[in-house]
């Protein structure tokens, strides 16, 4: 979006006509400049009559007293005209008013809003929900990213809570779902033929229970077409071979394990290839015979790490191309994070990095990691185990936790790659996930996102990719603090984060809140049998208070418990004990032993449409080992495609359960609610 052109706001009138050219409904209006025009404007428009302030500079009209509803007569006409001015004057003296506009009336019926912006990143994005005065209370609103086809329009008036109000609530007739939905048809046509428009919104719309009305409109334009972010593009993408170096050099490398060039190069020492300390300063570091200068050494370098001082890479990046190189990790901080000097260094380096054809990672990154090659440009304490996750993230800490985590889990929490993308002043989120889509030895992908500049690159790639490799994000910055007021009611209630979710929704990309819950969901995601079809779940237990918990723990986190069908319950009767709860969660008794398990999984995977996932929920005890009731599991996943879920919860003890499990690739988890949480995201994945 252009951040340069000016923006103004319609008047009411001009937003009706606007909008009537794509047929959605708006009354008839007229603009009046006196207490006589308004009177005879209300009579020919047909008593009732509305009576609103047309100023530029009053954006809530209610606030101030702009106005009036229910005018009956000619007389009631003229005095709501001088009272809407009067009451305007007082609340803003400086706001130009331009008349009075007179409406049709609207009957009462059920308030929506519809609305679009433009997202910096993904584009036009247009919002549905519960409309009125209270919109911004309610906050019952869905959004989509467009274009969208007529099947996601249809969802998005069913996504939000208040359908029910739509469909027909206690008694009350539904209302006309196919003309809200022409109507929101028509809403995204509006916007996608309109260059100039920056945002919209009308609140409310009435909907009845045949047709409806648009009541208020107000229609944000700038005076040119909207710059909306670009698509991707494939000829950017960097050649699988620049992340294959033969050699690597690390400018700055040190002997002092306080700098930054010693743990870089240290982490680079188990690299198979040739590597190369450059330091002026040194004939050695680390046992390692040290160069001057990148150009003093014999043989060619394809990637150089970069830790000196940001003022003396633009001088390093030029010897870098006079040298062949191919790709450049700049470690190094101090460039546009810092201030417009650091910018202006920032932009010298790319330019002469372009010029060679050399492709940066940064500046103001941890650096890159491709554990399974043995390359580690970062600065971490230890290199993570090599495995089947990518890892790319907007934050080095992050990058620090993920390596940490990677070590105190063992090999199943190994990594195929893993990169701090710092600055992004060349290389971006695309680049990394296109190599981590083209590399063999990457199963999932795991973002961690503050910012995307091309979103709607980003949604085009990424659609790709979950063809074939889950991709799991999470998103930092879902609150709301220090959000700038919104002009209009659509600003407000569709946030960056809200835009967000829903560009991962359409693309196929899961959103998690955790770490843990990131590695979780990417597991399970990758081995693609395992991946719930649904939300069904039936919940089958020793413990009458982790059923209660699973009941709670599931509505928050938006898993079905169904309820068992009668012939369920009748053939579980002939083998379980006359005193079981008969009820999902099925509550098996403290001195539950392997066969009522089995019994149960027998039942369940006989009638497997009727859920989708089946939780076995076991704590410690001497009747059942953990070994017997992974076993289960482990022969029950043979019998059903549906999804089986172990929650082995009492620490240690319990261990050996998880152990076998997790062998078995089996998903299995220590706490039910975290249990609970990582089924919800992944039923994200189902309900695409």
């Amino acid at each position: 979006m252009s951040t340069h052109a000016n923006t103004k706001m319609l008047s009411e009138a001009d937003g009706y006509d606007l909008l009537r050219r794509f047929n959605v409904p708006a009354p008839l209006f007229e603009i009046t400049t006196s207490p006589e025009a308004a009177a005879a404007a209300a009579a020919k428009i047909g008593y009732p009559v509305v009576m609103k302030i047309v100023s530029p500079q009053i954006i809530h009209k209610s606030d101030a007293g702009g106005v009036i509803v229910g005018v009956k007569t000619d007389e009631e006409a003229k005095t709501a005209y001088n009272t809407i001015i009067s009451s305007v004057k007082a609340y803003n003296p400086d706001a130009e008013i331009k008349g009075i506009i007179v409406e049709e009336m609207a009957k009462p019926g059920l308030e929506l809003i519809i609305g679009g912006k433009i997202d910096p990143a993904f584009g036009r994005v247009i919002t549905f929900g519960l409309g009125g005065t209270l919109v911004e209370f309610h906050k019952d609103v869905g959004i989509r990213i467009l274009p969208c086809n007529d099947e996601e329009i249809h969802s998005l008036i069913k996504q939000i809570k208040g359908y029910k109000l739509i469909s027909g609530y206690r008694g009350e007739a539904p209302k006309d779902e196919e003309f809200l939905f022409q109507t929101l048809k028509n809403a995204c046509e509006f916007f996608e033929k309109n260059e100039n428009v920056v945002e919209f919104d009308i609140n409310p719309l009435r909907l009845y229970e045949k047709g409806g009305c648009a009541v208020d409109a107000r229609v944000i334009v700038q005076d040119g077409p909207v710059e909306l972010p670009p698509h991707y593009d494939p000829s950017k993408i960097v050649p699988i071979d620049y992340y294959k170096p033969r050699s690597v050099a690390v400018i700055g490398a040190s002997d002092d394990k306080t700098k930054m060039g010693y743990a870089v190069f240290h982490n680079l020492l188990q690299f198979p290839g040739k590597v190369y300390p450059v330091n002026n300063k040194r004939s050695e570091i680390q046992g390692v015979k040290c160069y001057p200068t990148l150009s003093a050494i014999p043989g060619p370098v394809d990637m150089v790490a970069i830790t000196v001082p940001a003022q003396l890479v633009p001088g390093i990046m030029e010897e870098c191309g006079q040298k062949g190189v191919k790709m450049a990790v700049v470690i190094t901080a101090g460039f546009k994070e810092m201030d417009e000097d650091g910018r202006a260094l920032e932009n010298r380096m790319v330019e002469i990095a372009k010029s060679y054809g050399i492709r940066i990672v940064g500046p103001n990154c941890l650096g890159l990691i491709l554990p399974p090659y043995k390359l580690d440009t970062t600065y971490v304490s230890t290199s993570p185990l090599p495995g089947d996750l990518a890892f790319i993230s907007q934050s080095g800490a992050i990058v620090n936790a993920v390596v940490g985590i990677s070590l105190s889990e063992g090999s199943e929490m190994g990594y195929s790659e893993v990169v701090s993308v710092g600055n992004q002043s060349d290389l971006d989120f695309l680049d990394y996930m296109s190599y981590a889509q083209r590399d063999p030895h990457t199963k999932a992908i795991i973002l961690y996102i503050e910012e995307i500049k091309n979103g709607v690159a980003f949604m085009e790639m990424a659609k790709e990719i979950t063809k074939t490799k889950p991709i799991v994000a999470i998103k930092a910055g879902s609150s709301q603090r220090g959000q700038a007021a919104a002009a209009s009611h659509t600003g407000s209630l569709s946030g960056a984060y809200e835009v967000y979710m829903e560009a991962f929704r359409k693309c196929g990309v899961t959103p998690v809140k955790t770490l843990p819950g990131a590695f979780k969901v990417a597991k399970i995601l990758s081995d693609v049998t395992r991946a719930p079809k649904g939300r069904r779940a039936v919940v089958i237990t020793n413990a009458g208070g982790f059923a209660v918990l699973s009941n709670d723990y599931a509505e928050t986190w938006g898993i079905e418990i169904i309820d068992l069908p009668k012939e369920l319950i009748d053939e579980m009767n002939t083998f379980l004990p006359p005193f079981w709860n008969k009820n999902n969660p099925i509550d098996l008794l403290g001195d539950a032993d392997e066969a009522r398990f089995r019994g149960v999984f027998d039942v369940l995977c006989r009638n497997p449409d009727l859920w989708d996932m089946a939780i076995l929920v076991n704590f410690p005890n001497k009747v059942l080992s953990p070994e017997q009731v992974a076993r289960v599991l482990i022969d029950y996943s043979k019998k059903t495609e549906n999804l089986l879920v172990g929650t082995l919860v009492g620490g240690d003890c319990m261990k050996p359960g998880v152990s076998l499990l997790t062998q078995h690739n089996i998903p299995v988890f220590e706490e039910l609610e975290f249990t609970y949480r990582t089924l919800g995201h992944l039923s994200w994945t189902a309900d695409r």
